[in-house]
């Protein structure tokens, strides 16, 4: 017979393991089953800035790190040399136009007195005005071309953002089209989650989605704004690198792709800094109705 004692234990026993196989289920759910992913990066595009013209800096208007809106002047470049082009351009527009309101005088008098000019007199003098009129045409789109230059020489955001990687001091020497710094766009800030491939069945366009960064107690919410439409085949060597090329990730038997699903912040928590890089726990709330993976026990 057994006693009071052993059934106690028996019976405490048997709990404590249906607490753990509960527990062992809902982790096989959670990491397993549904649409969440601890594989979670904050993205957003960088921008290298480089200058349109070369020459010595003169002005470095911004730090690194700092935060700056579009059109915002970064660094100005040593602007004698384009300013200088500038006048030079104006001053052949203005005598351009000069002999062309000459020439243009000249032709009309001759056309006024076509009786006692000859035919080739005239043809002449229509032909030069044409020649002037091209000339003027030129000189105006040199003029303008040396006034964009002389603009570029102040280089400014291209985008809402923070500066990054910025070195630069006065006397730098600028190449034109040689990146001098980059910015984080923070008009793209996002949060890409990588879903192994056999979990995206359940995930769909506009789904609500919680993110957890490493180290921050408050979650972000947003929505699913798009979903890869492909990734690296690592089997074949001759196709070109366009694709994100993303490590499987090996789950029991196979190993399965994860594909990188974009998602929209919508609300971010006040004093929470979102940076580029940092790791993040991606839950999608999938909608009533959407496919949910099935897969054997593990057990």
């Amino acid at each position: 017979m057994i006693s009071s004692d052993t059934f106690r234990k028996t019976v405490f026993s048997l709990l404590l393991l249906g607490i753990a196989l509960l527990a062992l289920f809902g982790l096989w759910l959670r990491y397993e089953v549904e649409p969440t992913t601890r594989d979670g990066k904050v993205q957003a595009d960088i921008v290298r800035v480089a200058p349109d013209v070369g020459g010595w800096v003169t002005s470095v208007l911004v730090q690194d790190n700092q935060v700056v809106k579009q059109g915002q002047p970064l660094i100005i470049i040593d602007q004698s040399r384009y300013l200088l082009a500038r006048d030079d351009a104006a001053e052949k527009l203005q005598s351009q136009q000069i002999a062309l309101a000459e020439a243009i005088r000249i032709d009309n008098r001759n056309h006024a007195l076509s009786s006692e000019v000859d035919t080739e007199t005239t043809e002449l003098g229509q032909e030069k005005v044409d020649l002037l009129k091209m000339a003027v045409a030129q000189a105006k789109t040199a003029l303008a071309v040396a006034q964009l230059n002389l603009d570029r020489t102040v280089l400014r955001a291209p985008v809402n953002g923070v500066v990054s990687n910025m070195t630069l001091q006065p006397g730098d020497y600028l190449t034109a089209g040689q990146g001098v710094m980059a910015m984080v766009d923070t008009d793209t800030l996002r949060v890409e989650g990588y879903f192994e491939e056999t979990k995206l069945p359940a995930v769909q366009v506009g789904d609500k989605v919680t993110v957890r960064l490493m180290g921050v107690a408050e979650p972000l919410e947003g929505h699913v704004e798009s979903i890869a439409a492909g990734v690296v085949d690592r089997e074949r060597d001759d196709q070109p690198n366009t694709l994100d090329n993303i490590n499987p990730s090996f789950t029991w038997v196979r190993l399965a792709q994860r594909i990188p699903v974009r998602v929209a912040i919508d609300h971010v928590p006040d004093h929470v800094r979102l940076i580029v890089g940092t790791t993040a726990t991606v839950d999608i709330e999938p909608r009533p109705g959407a496919p949910v993976e099935r897969r054997s026990w593990p057990w």
